[in-house]
């Protein structure tokens, strides 16, 4: 008997299910590109271990099961709620056959068993294309990626792997799902008795009706009418509102996001080193005192200037007296933190790090802030910013200390008893021509300019100095990304027959930067189009189905006087709405949102809203409410091919 109910469900209620078999098809799409871009990841990591240790480098371990497990219990628990009204919409419209079955004796287990059955044979078929279809979209995605990532320095290309247990892995988590999902309606609907069951005429109905002043005033009669059938079909489209809601604000939201962090990066990165420097080099295992090829790159065609640095990392003592008076009156030391600033009896004992230029830069440097040349001192960063200023776009600085003393003692970090007492050249707001941020973290680190001829000398006292040397070189006016390539290439040939290097130019980074960005979006942006279709598909399948369950609402309509043409335009209205409110409720979110990024980002309002993402915001409504159009437009053709009057008097299509 229950074989023969399946067969005649699925011959009768070819649409019925549809909003399920849509629902199975997404989430066991989305739940497969989770499973195998993780196992590619786990892959790629352990590729990247094996060729670090056979370089002789230390590897560390991502760790990247416990992500997973977050992340697929996240992503489940979200498919579950989604899921769950669209099985239990699609049960409930067989409420009067259960009612039937359980009137002859069925017992509620039996009922339960059946419509998870039927649920399993919705899902089979959808759960197997969705798992095919997620390996495809994996394979694809791990391409994109390594598009993207061409050129970053220290990657090894990925390639697609498959290993079958993630197969099992991604249905046995697919099917749990499904499972949760469909046996949650199943229980309910299982309890219900059969009197119950048998009095529900499968229509639509509202225990209270309220009124709809907006839509009766926008649309008159019609207005009213359409908004009773929304609140009747509230739980049937629980899943369209949520599904909808979430994808435009996710999309208008990352927009936003992806928006500001380009304007961000631009400010304080590419438009701010864009004449500081075109290409990076940074030289493994050498010290700035022994690097002898700074002048041969500086000889180089097409090469205006190139400073070999390294950085290394002190301490030092500012003693009460020796705050400036501005510095006093912001409260001195008061607003710093233990990890910053430590209170000794000699005073604070600050951050000093020290920046070691090549000697030549170094006098470069001297004449360009005003010392004179000398390559037997320190130069003293002397700024320190308004740390009660949260404003960091726009920092507000003002003299560290008042610059009396001729000489500097710097610590050995983590054995402050090591020390050396360096000459002072001078002190100044200004800073060398590098690639280099300084007090953006600690605002009260004192940082040191260093000839290399002099950390010679002290640089066993002080000790601290990073293993690696950096050049930076800036080329001639208007460099091409062809330009900087070839450049590239010749630097890369002059250092790399003795040293081991990894170099990186400015245009070749935004060209990353940029591409990682778009790939970025188009990943975010399929998540967001997939729930969008979720919520499609629910709608699809509700106007696919509202024939049987609204035609004696429509035939009632008819009987005092409506003309087709009113049914059309009530469809109108309430796809109208059902579109229009997703977005009339996602967007003053999603504006909220972007205000307080705007605000935590201190960028200018008119510089995102010269760049807001108004076009694609615009395109994805309008793409949501067409399809939302379409969906009752499909149910419009089916209403106008049914003879409703007769509705009233034959119910045999129930």
């Amino acid at each position: 008997m229950w074989k023969n109910y399946l067969s005649d469900c699925h011959k009768n209620n070819r649409l019925s299910g549809l909003s399920v078999r849509i629902a199975a098809f997404i989430s066991a799409l989305l739940l497969s590109v989770l499973c195998s871009m993780f196992y590619n990841l786990w892959k790629y990591e352990n590729e990247r271990i094996a060729l670090e240790e056979s370089s002789g480098r230390t590897a560390a371990s991502g760790g990247a099961f416990p992500v997973l497990v977050l992340v697929m219990g996240l992503a489940s628990v979200s498919l579950i709620v989604i899921i769950h009204n669209a099985f239990a919409f699609t049960m409930s419209g067989k409420i009067r056959q259960l009612g039937t079955l359980s009137s002859i004796g069925a017992a509620p287990k039996q009922i339960r068993a059946c419509l998870l059955r039927e649920a399993i044979s919705w899902c089979t078929v959808p759960i197997l294309i969705g798992n095919l279809s997620g390996i495809l979209c994996s394979m694809g995605l791990l391409r994109l990626i390594n598009v993207l990532a061409d050129g970053v320095p220290d990657r090894h290309e990925s390639v697609f792997g498959y290993h079958p247990l993630v197969l099992v892995l991604t249905l046995v988590i697919t099917g749990l799902t499904i499972w949760i999902s469909a046996w949650l309606p199943a229980k309910k609907l299982s309890k219900v008795t059969p009197l119950e069951a048998i009095k529900n005429t499968a229509e639509l109905q509202l225990k209270r009706r309220g009124r709809s002043p907006v839509l009766a005033f926008l649309f008159g009669v019609e207005g009213e009418l359409a908004g009773n059938a929304l609140r009747a079909q509230r739980k049937a489209l629980r899943t369209a509102s949520l599904s909808l809601s979430l994808a435009l604000l996710a999309f208008t939201v990352m927009l936003c996001m992806v928006t500001l962090s380009q304007l961000s990066t631009g400010a304080t990165y590419f438009e701010r080193y864009q004449d500081v420097w075109d290409i990076m080099v940074t030289v493994k295992g050498e010290s700035v005192e022994a690097f002898g090829e700074t002048e041969k790159i500086r000889e180089l065609s097409g090469v205006e200037n190139a400073i070999a640095y390294q950085k290394a990392m002190a301490k030092r003592i500012v003693a009460e007296e020796e705050m400036s008076e501005e510095m006093r009156d912001l409260g001195g030391f008061s607003h710093a933190g233990e990890e910053d600033v430590m209170r000794t009896d000699e005073g604070f004992l600050v951050n000093a790090p020290i920046v070691i230029l090549d000697d030549a830069s170094f006098l470069a440097y001297c004449e360009q802030a005003g010392i004179t040349p000398q390559l037997d001192g320190a130069v003293i960063l002397n700024r320190i910013r308004d740390v009660t200023n949260p404003d960091f776009r726009h920092p507000e600085y003002m003299p560290y200390i008042k610059g009396e003393s001729d000489t500097s003692v710097l610590r050995q970090a983590g054995r402050e008893e090591s020390m050396a007492e360096i000459p002072v050249l001078a002190y100044t707001d200004k800073v060398p021509v590098l690639r280099e941020e300084y007090a953006t973290i600690d605002y009260y680190e004192m940082v040191h300019f260093l000839p290399a001829s002099l950390w010679r000398e002290v640089k066993g006292q002080i000790g601290g100095c990073e293993e690696d040397l950096s050049v930076c070189i800036l080329s001639g006016e208007d460099p091409t990304a062809e330009k900087l390539r070839a450049l590239q290439g010749e630097i890369d040939r002059l250092l790399g027959s003795r040293y081991t290097t990894v170099s990186e130019n400015r245009i070749q980074e935004k060209e990353i930067n940029d591409r990682q960005i778009q790939g970025m979006m188009a990943i975010f942006s399929g998540f967001c189009v997939l729930l969008a279709i979720i919520g499609i598909g629910n709608v699809f399948s509700n106007t696919l189905g509202f024939v049987h369950q609204r035609k004696r609402e429509f035939a009632r309509y008819l009987s005092v006087g409506m003309t087709p043409g009113g049914i059309r335009k009530l469809f109108c209205i309430e796809a109208l709405v059902l579109a229009g409110r997703p977005i009339l409720i996602s967007l003053p979110i999603a504006i909220l949102a972007a205000w307080a990024m705007l605000r935590a980002s201190y960028l200018p309002m008119g510089d995102f809203l010269a760049r807001a993402p108004f076009i694609p915001v615009i395109v994805f409504g309008i793409a949501v409410l067409g399809a939302v159009a379409f969906a009752y437009y499909l149910g419009w053709l089916q209403v106008k091919r049914i003879n409703l009057p007769e509705v009233l008097r034959d119910d045999s299509m129930l």
